[in-house]
Order: C-alpha cells, then sequence, then structure tokens
C-alpha cells in the first residue's frame, strides 16, 4: 500500500519512522510519504494561508499550493483523496478494513481554520472525522488513520492478533495477563494457567462481553 500525506509540517511524522509501522516501511510491506505543501506554493515566501473573505478569525489554508501538491503526487488520481476534517464521517473499524483494500490513499492534513473549499470541491474524494472533538490540525488524526490501516497491510501484523483484537468481533477485547503470574497481591485468572483451551475460549468471550456493556454498550445493541 502507498499512502501520501500532504502536510504543512512534516516532522510532525516522524512516529511513524519507528515501532511497528517503521519496520513495516523498512521491510517493503508499506510505502509511506510525506510531503511538504509549502514545497509547492508559488509565493517566495513559502506563504500557504490567507485571511477568510468575510471576515472571521483565523487563517485559512489557500487552495493553489494544496491543489499543486495533489497534481503533482497523484496525477491520475488513483488514489482514494481523503480530508482529515471534523465535518467528515466519523472513522470507526469498518472505514478501516474498507480503507486497507485501497492500493493508494492520499490524506489531507488541514491546519488553522481550515482549507479553501474550492480544494475540497475539486480534488477531495471524502471527508474522516476522527471523532466529535476539534484538534490544531490534521496531522494526529491522519496518523491514527496510517496506523490503524497500516495493520491489515499483509504482513504488518500477525492474521491471529488482528481477529482477536477490540472490534474485530463486534465487541471490546478481553483482559491479557502476562508474567509473574502474581503482582502486588493480584493473581493471573486460574483458567488461563489451566492449559484447557475451550475453557480459556469461554471466559476470554465472557469477558469481552462484560467490558463491553460496562464501557460500549451501544456496540452490543448493533448485534
Amino acid at each position: 500500500m502507498k499512502i501520501d500525506i500532504l502536510t504543512l509540517f512534516p516532522e510532525m511524522f516522524a512516529p511513524l519512522q519507528t515501532s511497528i509501522i517503521g519496520r513495516a516501511v523498512d521491510g517493503g510491506k508499506l510505502q509511506i510519504n510525506v510531503i511538504d505543501i509549502r514545497d509547492y506554493t508559488l509565493d517566495k515566501h513559502k506563504k500557504c494561508d490567507d485571511t477568510p473573505f468575510g471576515g472571521g478569525a483565523g487563517m485559512v489554508m489557500m487552495p493553489q499550493p494544496i491543489a499543486s501538491a495533489i497534481e503533482a503526487v497523484d496525477p491520475d488520481h488513483t488514489a482514494r483523496r481523503v480530508y482529515m476534517s471534523p465535518k467528515g464521517r466519523t472513522f470507526n473499524q469498518k472505514i478501516v478494513l474498507e480503507y486497507s483494500k485501497d492500493e493508494h490513499l492520499l490524506l489531507l492534513c488541514g491546519h488553522y481554520e481550515g482549507v479553501d473549499q474550492r480544494v475540497l470541491d475539486l480534488f477531495i474524494d471524502e471527508e474522516l472525522s476522527i471523532g466529535d472533538f476539534v484538534l490544531t490540525g490534521g496531522e494526529i488524526p491522519a496518523m491514527a488513520v496510517v496506523d490503524a490501516v497500516a495493520r491489515y497491510v499483509d504482513g504488518v501484523i500477525n492474521e491471529q492478533s488482528l481477529e482477536q483484537e477490540s472490534f474485530a468481533s463486534g465487541m471490546l477485547e478481553y483482559p491479557h495477563y502476562t508474567r509473574p503470574q502474581e503482582f502486588m497481591g493480584l493473581k493471573v485468572p486460574d483458567v488461563l494457567i489451566s492449559g484447557h483451551h475451550g475453557k480459556i475460549d469461554e471466559w476470554r468471550e465472557k469477558k469481552s462481553k462484560e467490558i463491553t456493556l460496562k464501557n460500549r454498550p451501544d456496540l452490543l445493541n448493533k448485534e
């Protein structure tokens, strides 16, 4: 999978060079390109924002640098072009699986008050939000999308891990334990060290339902 990220602050994406995502990139399973929108502005001072027509607080990202950047990295519009925005549909596991089937994603990160609407009308396929709150820019949401989607690229994560995690079965994941068997007076549940895989599966399913009922009962109502 190829993922292009358009941003005014490419240095914010350094975390994608580490851990599981970094290893996937190094291993050739994933290609992540972080594009500095400022490189495409025609302004000699690298200016990419201006005051909004109609007045109001803040600045708006200008259309020309964004349009030029998109045309440079995706000239034939082979990518699914997504603008990270609190006005978009809400990101969830269903969308993760949907995006994971794409060969090419392009994520546009807005900043300040957002981007000129004409860019969205002419160049963007859809808007995407990671929740009902507002951040200073689209960089952190874009990283969340990359991390979630990249895990489903073939070879990045063990398939068994993907099958057993939260939301994969429609419920939240069961608790995990490791050594030592007793820590600060709390013991690992006996069933997990019993060696009886059938009972372990029953315990995990029961705990998943309990946690989901407590923290996300809306997920159970969807069944």
